[in-house]
């Protein structure tokens, strides 16, 4: 199938109540308001296309650019893809979950987070931050520069309350992720997040809220899932 016709397609599937729910939560138009259960059927049916999810990333229509991060061939993305979609994500949910997730599963995520989070444009920051906590998801701990880490978590110590807003929901979401994900690091990520106290978001009149870090690594303590890491970040 074209991007045209999945638009189409995605066009058919949306309904004004979802729209809504995503407009609160940030998406601008053009959307359609298609449900992520309905992308992932979509996405069932395409499995992987590195040019069809650029074609339809390219669209700016939230649903398309969902659904491209879902069917991307991640092992495909070069660096200036990556840096295109950080550069054009265009709202939150889609710099924090679709450009983090496939930054992640590609072979660049470790150097293209490294330099978003030096950027002064607050989305392609919070996507660099949130490809690292993707990247504490998947990689094995000995793939993983554990001193870089130890950098890292102090530079959230030592400036989170300074930086922008979803940079700091980012940056506490990658404390959470360290802490979680990689056992060497746990207690240092606790002790990170003890320093931090409470780390204040505007979630934008939303329900959500800011996961306090200490606490949800000792949750995931308490449920035995310490260093269990995941297949994919997609969801």
């Amino acid at each position: 199938m074209s991007a045209e016709q999945i638009v189409e397609e995605l066009r058919a599937l949306g309904t004004e109540p979802y729209r809504k729910v995503l407009r609160n939560h940030g998406a601008p138009e053009p959307l359609f308001g298609v449900k992520i259960e309905e992308l992932k059927k979509i996405q069932k049916r395409i499995k992987k296309d590195y040019l069809l999810a650029k074609e339809l990333y390219d669209t700016g229509i939230y649903d398309a650019m969902y659904l491209a991060g879902l069917i991307a061939d991640d092992a495909q993305m070069t660096p200036s893809d990556l840096d295109h979609w950080a550069a054009n994500s265009g709202c939150q949910g889609i710099a924090e979950y679709t450009v983090a997730w496939v930054a992640a599963e590609s072979p660049h995520g470790w150097e293209r987070a490294h330099a978003w989070i030096e950027s002064s444009d607050e989305r392609i920051a919070s996507s660099g931050w949130a490809t690292l906590g993707g990247l504490m998801a998947l990689e094995a701990d000995a793939d993983l520069d554990l001193a870089a880490l130890e950098r890292l978590l102090d530079r959230v110590r030592d400036t989170i309350h300074s930086q922008p807003n979803r940079v700091r929901y980012t940056m506490n979401g990658f404390v959470i992720a360290v802490g979680a994900y990689v056992v060497a690091l746990t207690d240092r990520a606790l002790a990170t997040a003890a320093a931090l106290g409470t780390v204040t978001v505007d979630m934008g009149g939303t329900a959500c809220k800011v996961p306090a870090a200490a606490d949800y690594i000792e949750k995931v303590r308490q449920r035995g899932s310490l260093g269990k890491k995941k297949k994919t970040v997609k969801c």
